[in-house]
């Protein structure tokens, strides 16, 4: 955070533009908060109403909000339900500066949350388990065994400058350690990101929590959330539309 930009959001929540990677770490209009919920964690727990303990896999941290927005929709809605979560994140100075952050009211009961995971980058009790990797995330995600998540929040800076994070490759793996139950939520709708995904496994649905649309990717076709985006049929409208490979 040392050479990134604090900015106010739409709904008075904070967030930060990063000099490094010239992008905002939330939509500004949607405001950050606003954004956390509406895009991934609201679609992924009523999706999951049914569990009682989540694996989440929160990419990348940032700021934390997706991770701590998580917590608070738990909280705010008592729900009976055990939260493991697991965020890789390149800036390690970011991290250690989060327990300075200005995040909103409704994060302040978690101040203990966020200094443990500033200075230590864990956090557990009864109910939540946190885990920061300080590093890249392609490496992180090997250490996870098959079927392990139930939940990906994909929500790194776009594929314009975090290239490697949206490839068909990368999805590969996000596959491979996704359960068969699995949702992932993610803020970009292209349809070369949307072929990444695809061409890894995934069936791909679209939603609009808010003025703008998002990205729902499952293992198996659903009809709980979301409305079914043929793919095949993409690629036959677009024969331009590619997706994005490693190489």
């Amino acid at each position: 955070m040392l050479n990134d930009k604090l900015v106010t959001t739409s709904d008075g929540s904070h967030t930060l533009f990063s000099t490094k990677y010239n992008q905002h770490f939330h939509n500004t209009e949607d405001g950050s908060l606003s954004e956390a919920l509406n895009k991934h964690v609201i679609p992924a727990l009523n999706y999951h109403s049914n569990k009682d303990e989540l694996n989440i896999l929160d990419i990348c941290y940032g700021i934390g909000y997706n991770s701590l927005a998580t917590i608070y929709y738990v909280h705010k809605n008592n729900l009976n339900l055990k939260l493991n979560i697991y965020s890789p994140e390149l800036d390690f100075d970011l991290i250690r500066s989060l327990k300075e952050f200005n995040y909103p009211i409704e994060f302040e009961p978690f101040k203990n949350i966020i200094n443990q995971l500033s200075l230590n980058q864990k956090y557990n009790d009864d109910k939540l388990n946190i885990e920061i990797f300080v590093g890249d995330a392609r490496d992180y995600l090997k250490k996870f065994p098959n079927n392990f998540f139930d939940v990906i929040y994909q929500d790194a800076f776009s594929s314009d400058v975090n290239f490697e994070l949206w490839t068909k490759e990368y999805f590969d793996d996000i596959f491979r350690i996704s359960n068969f139950n699995s949702i992932l939520t993610s803020y970009a709708i292209s349809t070369n990101i949307r072929l990444s995904m695809y061409e890894a496994g995934f069936f791909i649905y679209e939603s609009r929590p808010t003025k703008r649309k998002i990205t729902l990717a499952f293992k198996q076709k659903q009809n709980l959330i979301g409305k079914y985006i043929d793919m095949e049929l993409k690629k036959q409208r677009n024969i331009n539309a590619k997706a994005l490979y490693d190489n």
